[in-house]
């Protein structure tokens, strides 16, 4: 009886350890948790991320393939209690940042982990280097958790080959240069791709972001951003690419200024060509008052027109210092 009773304590003992001191946990203000029964995630109803607005990025086919349950998520707080046949999946949701040449299969890689390389579509090898942000996303715990396996890896390698095949073909907005009609960019005469990249950096983290909104849907995890800082040819080439600029920048400044002295020129000949239409205005508006008033002294009779002959005759006479006239015989 004394055995049977020791197993007994013994047993009991147990389950108060296994069941009600182990039973208790907490959820920090950084995590979120999801609690599987019988290793079952708890579920919501029969809802699945295609009813979540996250689902909105994703094309047709993807709506086929990324279909994941909704879980409950356990908020920050405790103590809550489990039972030994439930588990508790604890998921840090802190933003992070890392460096977007971070291989997690192989650290080594891609320079340390330091340097991103891709192929410009003129065939040149550049170096990219930047981070990306990003976060568990809480909306889509199943796909983290359960749905994809290493989604680190996968969220890594999918942003990679967005970005790789963004600078592949990548082309210069096509109002660049154009400000002027009378004005020619010289870098648009030849086009060096990782120019074009350089001077658009903005618009090519704006083209990631925009297409890794869908990561959270695919994969359980959000790019909440995208940050190139640098754009880089391989060292031998750079000698070469910085004597084309330098050449394409001298004639753009050659052109600047041939457009710059035709400008004054062509305002310099208007302005001369208004001065001379004054002139000439100024010249015939007597004439044309002069021929205003003899219509209207014409039209008084014959005395009134003689009168203004004999006048102006007189005016003439007083300016004159010889005047020769025609003796009637």
């Amino acid at each position: 009886m004394e055995v049977v009773g020791g197993i007994i304590i013994g047993l009991i003992a147990w389950i108060v350890v296994r069941c009600v001191l182990t039973g208790f946990y907490t959820v920090n203000q950084n995590e979120r948790a999801v609690k599987t029964v019988f290793g079952r995630a708890q579920r919501v109803g029969a809802l699945t991320t295609l009813d979540d607005p996250i689902a909105e990025s994703l094309s047709g086919d993807q709506r086929e393939r990324y279909v994941y349950p909704q879980v409950q998520v356990i908020p920050p707080g405790g103590p809550y209690f489990k039972w030994p046949w439930e588990q508790i999946h604890k998921v840090s949701v802190a933003t992070e940042t890392i460096n977007m040449a971070y291989d997690p299969q192989n650290p080594s890689a891609n320079h340390e982990g330091t340097l991103l390389e891709a192929v410009t579509k003129d065939q040149l090898n550049t170096g990219l280097t930047g981070q990306i942000r990003y976060q568990v996303s809480e909306r889509n715990l199943y796909a983290y958790l359960f749905g994809v396996h290493q989604p680190f890896a996968h969220i890594m390698g999918y942003f990679v080959s967005v970005l790789r095949e963004r600078i592949a073909t990548f082309e210069a907005p096509e109002d660049r240069g154009k400000g002027n009609d009378n004005t020619l960019d010289a870098t648009s005469v030849e086009g060096i791709s990782i120019n074009d990249l350089r001077k658009n950096l903005r618009d090519l983290n704006e083209h990631m972001d925009q297409e890794c909104q869908s990561s959270a849907a695919r994969y359980g995890m959000v790019l909440e951003a995208s940050l190139i800082t640098g754009i880089d040819p391989p060292a031998e080439v750079e000698s070469a690419l910085a004597a084309i600029n330098t050449a394409h920048n001298h004639v753009s400044s050659d052109i600047s200024l041939a457009t710059a002295a035709a400008d004054q020129r062509i305002v310099e000949s208007r302005r001369a060509v208004e001065i001379e239409t004054l002139k000439a205005e100024a010249e015939v508006e007597p004439l044309k008052r002069l021929a205003a008033q003899l219509t209207e002294l014409q039209s008084t009779g014959r005395p009134a027109m003689l009168a203004y002959v004999r006048n102006a005759k007189l005016a003439l006479y007083s300016n004159a210092r010889r005047v020769i006239t025609e003796v009637k015989s």
